[in-house]
């Protein structure tokens, strides 16, 4: 199991990047809802950096959707395979805009 790491930074204009490695389950993916309590806050925009997220269960899609209904809130791409096949087959894929490249901007 690759341990699960996330990082928080400011970007410029109230934009709070969140990014995500390893893999997420149910015993892991309160790190990104702690760093996201934590640390976000004051962001108008919550991007969530998923590309080095090498896998992620329905909890962690849970996180996602949760944080989603208290901001707005992006993922920077591309979205991993196996990340993109849970978006995927839940019907959550159009519920997330998706900034390919990592763009933040």
């Amino acid at each position: 199991m690759e341990s699960p790491k996330v990082t928080v930074r400011d970007e410029a204009g109230s934009v709070c990047v969140v990014s995500c490695s390893g893999e997420f389950d149910q015993d892991s993916v309160g790190l990104l809802q702690a760093a996201c309590d934590r640390e976000t806050a004051g962001c108008e925009l919550l991007v969530v950096d998923v590309r080095d997220v090498s896998f992620a269960d329905s909890s962690f899609l849970n996180t996602l959707i949760r944080l989603r209904h208290t901001r707005r809130l992006s993922l920077a791409g591309p979205l991993p395979d196996q990340l993109y096949r849970l978006l995927e087959l839940t019907g959550a894929l159009p519920l997330f805009e998706v900034r390919e490249g990592g763009r933040i901007g």
